[in-house]
């Protein structure tokens, strides 16, 4: 097991692009949920910045599997909403989850906002910790705006809202997962990730 790294999330979406990223500077390691080790309860995201609740969820996975594990807190920060969703972008509507709910409650707390006005950008932070306790952090964000309509078939969460700035006129979900793997907020924090995983060795 001494090559495994866990990853603690059941969304199998997040397993494939933080493999396809972090795999590149961890050559050898074999990238498995931590839901492969036994069927333990996720831990109370408690923290009030995606990096305590990225740090929660990789301290919670290696007490769990004993191995080196790697865990992402993200959301999504709309201007116009001082900030929300947030740290609450996936339980949003009250259902950890329900994309749908989710992607209703930003459309409706959003109507009326002119366009020039929907700036909003994900965010994510990848915490990657051993089971000597050492940790590192790697942050990112992808700017855009929320747009009036959902559109596009790939991807998940608020994605078929979310139009980057990097992609003019396509939502993240009509974006093929290669285009979104080089733009969005996770590449970059893993990105970041990589270049400290990188420097500290």
């Amino acid at each position: 097991m001494a090559d495994t790294v866990a990853v603690a999330t059941g969304n199998a979406h997040k397993l494939v692009e933080i493999e396809e990223i972090l795999g590149r500077a961890m050559p050898g390691a074999r990238f498995v949920s931590w839901k492969e080790f036994g069927d333990f309860e996720d831990p109370e995201e408690t923290g009030a910045t995606f990096a305590e609740n990225a740090l929660i969820k990789a301290r919670a996975s290696v007490a769990a599997c004993g191995v080196v594990s790697v865990a992402d807190d993200s959301g999504l920060v709309v201007d116009a909403l001082d900030g929300a969703p947030g740290v609450f972008s996936a339980r949003y509507a009250g259902v950890h989850g329900d994309d749908a709910a989710n992607n209703a409650k930003l459309l409706k707390n959003l109507a009326g906002v002119p366009e020039g006005a929907r700036t909003a950008r994900f965010v994510s932070v990848v915490a990657l910790v051993w089971p000597d306790g050492r940790e590192l952090v790697g942050e990112g964000t992808c700017e855009g705006v929320v747009g009036f309509a959902e559109r596009g078939e790939h991807g998940f969460g608020y994605d078929p809202l979310f139009l980057p700035d990097d992609t003019p006129g396509k939502t993240m979900a009509e974006l093929e997962p290669a285009e979104k793997n080089a733009i969005s907020h996770r590449f970059h924090a893993l990105s970041d990730l990589v270049a400290k995983l990188e420097a500290a060795r």
